[in-house]
């Protein structure tokens, strides 16, 4: 065996991960996705409806108390590795 003197560069040592392990909680569940930070929330946002049997039309998810929308993703949200986004029924109402 050669050794060169530099010790073997890891995935982890060359700066941000292209993708981020993000949890997905409404307080009962909570579904953990690998996704890239380039990939829209809005494929996310689907698929845990989906497997929740949620209308999405009936929740609202939040990141850091701020509202997220379909087209944002982790970049512009400025998300990290295992962050959360908050999921909460919408609330319909409320006037007097």
């Amino acid at each position: 065996m050669s050794d060169n003197g530099s010790p073997a560069q890891k995935p982890e040592d060359t700066g941000p991960s292209e993708h981020l392990n993000i949890k997905v909680t409404d307080n009962n569940n909570e579904v953990f996705f690998k996704i890239k930070r380039t990939t829209q929330l809005g494929k996310l946002m689907n698929a845990f409806c989906d497997r929740q049997g949620k209308n999405i039309s009936s929740v609202r998810f939040l990141f850091e108390g701020t509202r997220v929308g379909p087209t944002d993703n982790p970049d512009t949200l400025d998300m990290q590795d295992g962050d959360t986004l908050e999921v909460h029924q919408e609330q319909i109402g409320g006037s007097w």
